[in-house]
């Protein structure tokens, strides 16, 4: 299947609520952790409030690193409900499969959150539903990253009830000290140092009935939806560099397979690109720079790894780029943060 562009690099102040009942229960201050990020408890008077995705990012990380507690961002996510998709969750209820859900999704991101890309990719009996968050500027996201894919996971069993049944859960990531939260949520195998965060389930899965589906009641809730379209600016360069974060580690990053994942020819993407002042090549370098920072402060990437995740065939290759973007190798720039890999390189 295609990419799935979901959901600006804004957020529902929605999440502001689930934050503060967990901060509540870790004891924090959440007013001045808040305050910290310029956000504050008046966003919470609009639930169509949007705030800055880093902003968001942040709030969670400071969070969860002064609190000690790894899994801040799965604890939000158990709070979430179907309806905290606001208007779009009118439309989705009555979808009559997840693969319409998702696809619905999709279609009314400008009125969820563009922050957040989903990529499904279907082989054979099997479906990864790949998630990828993206903010300016780039943040540390671990907390948002399992917030993101944890609502996913209730979202799809809200959905199908018994009917949903994953068979995995992985995460770029480090594993936490401790995976009982973890299991609890998801309930299937979660795996950390993957190459993607999503969750692997059954293709069956997305052609499964939805029990409370109904086609009347779609069509009045897409009409409502089409009226409040149209709304919300979008940045071609910002949704090529969501498709980039996505399909770069899978080899498919090409410029060809990006704008076929826009809906556009290379000639149109070329153009419209450069009406916003951009170019792919830069995209693409800035992606790099972002992921190459990620993946090396994981100890369970190899450098060969992460030369392929990069999309470089070579080692030398990879190694020369990176010296000309930070100005010293790979390896003693993690010998410098005392980062030790896991594996031999």
């Amino acid at each position: 299947m295609e990419e799935l562009p979901a959901m600006t690099c804004l957020s529902r102040s929605a999440v502001l609520t689930n934050y503060l009942e967990v901060a509540g229960h870790l004891r924090l201050n959440a007013n001045a952790l808040l305050a910290e990020e310029g956000l504050n408890l008046s966003l919470l008077s609009d639930p169509k409030q949007r705030i800055p995705a880093s902003a968001a990012a942040n709030l969670l990380e400071k969070s969860a690193y002064l609190s000690g507690c790894e899994t801040l961002g799965l604890r939000m996510a158990e709070l979430r409900e179907l309806a905290d998709f606001g208007e779009v969750s009118l439309l989705l209820t009555h979808q009559k499969n997840l693969r319409d859900a998702l696809q619905v999704i999709v279609q009314y991101r400008h009125l969820l959150n563009d922050s957040l890309s989903i990529y499904i990719e279907e082989t054979g009996k099997t479906v990864i539903i790949r998630e990828e968050l993206l903010s300016e500027p780039a943040t540390q996201n671990r907390q948002s990253i399992e917030l993101a894919v944890a609502i996913m996971h209730r979202f799809c069993a809200a959905l199908l009830g018994a009917h949903w049944q994953p068979i995995n859960v992985c995460f770029t990531h480090e594993a936490p000290k401790d995976l009982a939260v973890h299991r609890r949520i998801f309930g299937c195998k979660v795996e950390f140092g993957c190459e993607f965060n999503g969750i692997v389930c059954p293709a069956a899965n997305l052609d499964t009935a939805n029990p409370l589906a109904n086609a009347a009641m779609a069509r009045h809730a897409q009409r409502y939806l089409d009226s409040l379209q149209g709304k919300h600016d979008r940045s071609l360069a910002f949704e090529v560099r969501k498709s980039i974060y996505l399909l770069l580690p899978m080899g498919r990053a090409s410029i060809k397979q990006i704008a076929q994942s826009q809906g556009l020819n290379v000639r149109t993407l070329q153009r419209r690109l450069d009406e916003e002042g951009a170019n792919f090549s830069d995209l693409i370098n800035d992606v790099r720079r972002d992921l190459v920072v990620r993946y090396l402060e994981n100890p369970d990437y190899t450098l060969g790894r992460i030369t392929d995740m990069l999309g470089y065939s070579m080692p030398g290759s990879f190694t020369r780029w990176f010296v000309s973007q930070f100005d010293i190798p790979p390896a003693a720039w993690r010998s410098e943060r005392k980062i030790v890999p896991r594996r031999d390189n």
